[in-house]
C-alpha cells in the first residue's frame, strides 16, 4: 500500500511564490505514494496571494486566518484532522524537484529506516548553489559565536552551525531546517506538534530536539533536492523579523537551557548584540539597519517587560 502525506502551507504575502510552489507540487510523480491533501494555511495575507494561485490539480484545502497567527500554531492548524502517515512542511518559496516528494516518503517508509522520525533534502537556491538545508543544535556557546560575529571573523576558530553542502546520500543531523520538514504523523501528534509560543523560528529546532529527547532522530537525503528562495516573507518586516529571532533564542534558552546559561543569553541579546550590530550599521554607514535594530530591540524591551519571558514554562 502507498504511503500518505499532507503537504502544509503557511502561507504570509509571498504572492507568485506560493503559486509557484503548487505548481511545482502539481509536476511531481506520485506513483508511489498518496498525496490526499495540499493544505495552505493563510495567516491574513494582504498581497492577493490566493488570487494567483490559479486552480491546481491537487486536493488543494485553504484555511484562511483572520490575523497572523504565526508559522507554528499555522502549521499546527493545517495539520489538524490529517489522517495521513506523513506531514510535510513546507515554505510557499519552496519548489520540488521530480524526486523532491517520492523518494524521501519511500526512504522514510522503509523498516530499516524507522529510527529517524524527521527528513529532509538537500536545499538550493534559485542560483542552483547549495543552501542552509540542517543544523547542529545550539548552544550557549553558540548563540555567543552568531550573536557577536565571530563564526564569520574567525570561521577557523568558530564553527558554523548550519550546513549547507551535503552531498551523503543519507546523512544524520541535530535537525532539518522547517522550509522542508518531513516528519512522521504519530510522532508529531506525540510531540503535540510545534510549540506555538515560538511565534516564528526556532520552532523546529525545538521540536527537532524533543524527537531526539524521545528517540527519534533526523537526516537529511543528499541526493534529493529543492529550491528555497528564503525569506520571501519576513524581508517586508525585517524589524520584526530581527524581533521575533531575539525573541524566540530566549524562549528557546528558556526552555532548553540551565537558568545561568539562560541568563547569559538574556545578557547577550540586551547588552551586547545590539551594540555590535549598531556598530558594524554605523561603521558601513547603513543607516536603515541601526534604525531597524533600533526598532527590533524596543519590541524587545516592551515584551521583556510584559513578563512574558519570565512566565515562559519548561
Amino acid at each position: 500500500m502507498a504511503a500518505s502525506v499532507d503537504i502544509i502551507i503557511v502561507n504570509w504575502n509571498t504572492q507568485g511564490a506560493l503559486a509557484a510552489c503548487l505548481q511545482s507540487i502539481e509536476a511531481v510523480p506520485r506513483e508511489t505514494i498518496d498525496l490526499l491533501r495540499v493544505v495552505v494555511v493563510d495567516n491574513n495575507s494582504f498581497d492577493d496571494s490566493l488570487s494567483t494561485i490559479g486552480s491546481p490539480n491537487l486536493p488543494l484545502y485553504i484555511r484562511r486566518n483572520t490575523s497572523n497567527l504565526g508559522f507554528a500554531a499555522g502549521c499546527n492548524q493545517g495539520a489538524q484532522e490529517s489522517r495521513a502517515e506523513y506531514l510535510l512542511f513546507l515554505n510557499p518559496d519552496t519548489r520540488l524537484t521530480k524526486e523532491a516528494l517520492q523518494r524521501p516518503i519511500c526512504f522514510m517508509n522503509q523498516p530499516q529506516n524507522n529510527a529517524f522520525g524527521i527528513c529532509g533534502i538537500r536545499l538550493l537556491d534559485d542560483h542552483g548553489l547549495p543552501g542552509t538545508c540542517s543544523a547542529r543544535f545550539p548552544t550557549p556557546r553558540s548563540m555567543w559565536e552568531e550573536g557577536t560575529g565571530l563564526h564569520r571573523l574567525a570561521p577557523r576558530l568558530f564553527t558554523d552551525r548550519c550546513q549547507s553542502d551535503v552531498k551523503a546520500d543519507v546523512k544524520e543531523v541535530d535537525q532539518v531546517i522547517g522550509a522542508y520538514f518531513l516528519i512522521r504523523q504519530h510522532l508529531f501528534d506525540q510531540l503535540n506538534g510545534f510549540d506555538e509560543r515560538f511565534y516564528v523560528y526556532f520552532e523546529e529546532v525545538d521540536i527537532s530536539l524533543r524527537a531526539r529527547n524521545a528517540g527519534h532522530g533526523s537526516c537529511i537525503l543528499g541526493s534529493v533536492s529543492a529550491y528555497h528562495t528564503g525569506c520571501g516573507s519576513s524581508d517586508q518586516v525585517k524589524d520584526k523579523r530581527l524581533f521575533y529571532f531575539w525573541r524566540s533564542r530566549l524562549l528557546y534558552a528558556r526552555k532548553h537551557f540551565s537558568t545561568a546559561d539562560f541568563l547569559g543569553v538574556l545578557l547577550l541579546t540586551f547588552a551586547v548584540e545590539p551594540i555590535v550590530r549598531i556598530l558594524q550599521a554605523t561603521s558601513s554607514s547603513s543607516m536603515k539597519v541601526v534604525l531597524t535594530t533600533a526598532r527590533a530591540y524596543l519590541y524587545l524591551i516592551r515584551y521583556c517587560l510584559s513578563g512574558s519571558i519570565n512566565g515562559y514554562s519548561r
